[in-house]
């Protein structure tokens, strides 16, 4: 079976940041990194070479696969920031409707910058999310 990728480090989010986000997305990351925290109770940390996550949880597939992934987080691809959560169900599809200017993977909303968004909306979704992933897999790690 192999071996999961993304798992917790003691990496420094603060340098991956500064290697990786221009000045706005450094801001916004920065805004995130305080709104996601409040949201889970839970510090930033790196999350494999790229995510910084918010809490975790155990899951297990029907195949037997195990492993850990943060509650929520972020990332930042090019231009992009990825926030991770869930977005299905009836209320957070209309969330997203009043959220602003964004793009939605499975689990993966795509925005350029904060201030093309509702924080208040944003905040629910996360919200959600994380209380929907408790409600699966059982309270945070």
């Amino acid at each position: 079976m192999a071996e999961t990728k993304t798992t917790a480090s003691n990496a420094s989010v603060a340098d991956y940041l500064a290697s990786r986000a221009s000045p706005q997305q450094l801001a916004d990351c920065q805004q995130l990194t305080t709104l996601l925290s409040d949201i889970t109770g839970q510090p930033a940390i790196m999350w494999g070479p790229s995510i910084v996550g918010f809490g975790s949880y155990r899951y297990t597939y029907d195949s037997g696969h195990s492993g850990e992934a943060p509650l929520t987080g972020f990332a930042i691809r090019g231009r992009d920031i990825v926030i991770y959560l869930l977005a299905e169900g009836e209320q957070q599809t209309q969330l997203l409707q009043q959220l602003g200017k964004h793009k939605m993977g499975k689990a993966c909303l795509y925005i350029k910058r904060l201030a093309d968004l509702d924080i208040a909306v944003l905040k629910q979704l996360a919200d959600n999310s994380v209380a929907e992933f408790q409600r699966r897999y059982g309270p945070a790690a």
